[in-house]
């Protein structure tokens, strides 16, 4: 547990436990919040693209010359979950670079239902972890590693030879976990006060 030292009316030095609710929020807590239900909308709505098909990515019908989007195709027989359509074959098959040292491992996952369960419950966990800000340590532990596994998937880097979105992702989880943003406008300080939370940190 971690303790920051402070002063009291007596001038005498006391620990105080540094994860304790604040009492108000600051900008940096607002800014952070602001970050978080921005992360949260993406994870949610990545889970419902690919559940229903809404066009963006899943279901969008581009021109094979140019790669734009023509069309949209909403609720695609082929393309969405709920109709059988897998949500990572086409990434894991056409998305992991040639020469990536993970590729056969990565391809041999594409089209098991193992792994679309996996993503899916995984979105959706996430998604609604970062937008309510209950069970922030989970929902952000779970968001860095499928960022990191996405990482891992899209080496070498087309466009830096470190840094990509995935990578800035594991990091913003992180941020995201040691600030307690689900405090700010989320239900963070409610769900830490449960009993059951109290009696396991880890559901933070």
């Amino acid at each position: 547990m971690a303790a920051i030292h402070t002063p009291n009316q007596a001038g005498e030095v006391v620990a105080t436990d540094a994860s304790a609710a604040p009492t108000t929020s600051t900008p940096m807590d607002k800014a952070i919040a602001v970050m978080r239900l921005a992360f949260g909308i993406t994870f949610l709505w990545a889970f419902l693209d690919k559940l229903l098909a809404l066009g963006f990515h899943t279901g969008a019908v581009t021109n094979p010359g140019t790669g734009a989007r023509d069309s949209i195709d909403f609720f695609a027989k082929d393309a969405a979950w709920i109709n059988g359509g897998s949500p990572t074959e086409g990434f894991l098959t056409f998305g992991v670079p040639a020469d990536n040292p993970f590729k056969e491992v990565f391809t041999s996952m594409a089209g098991q239902g193992w792994v679309d369960v996996l993503f899916m419950l995984g979105l959706l966990g996430i998604g609604v972890a970062l937008l309510t800000g209950v069970a922030m340590r989970i929902g952000t532990a779970a968001g860095a590693l499928m960022y990191a596994f996405m990482y891992a998937a899209v080496l070498p880097l087309e466009n830096n030879p470190i840094v990509d979105d995935h990578l800035v992702g594991v990091i913003v989880m992180a941020v995201l976990a040691l600030a307690y943003a689900g405090r700010t406008w989320g239900l963070g300080t409610w769900w830490e006060s449960q009993g059951i939370v109290k009696r396991n940190p880890v559901l933070r």
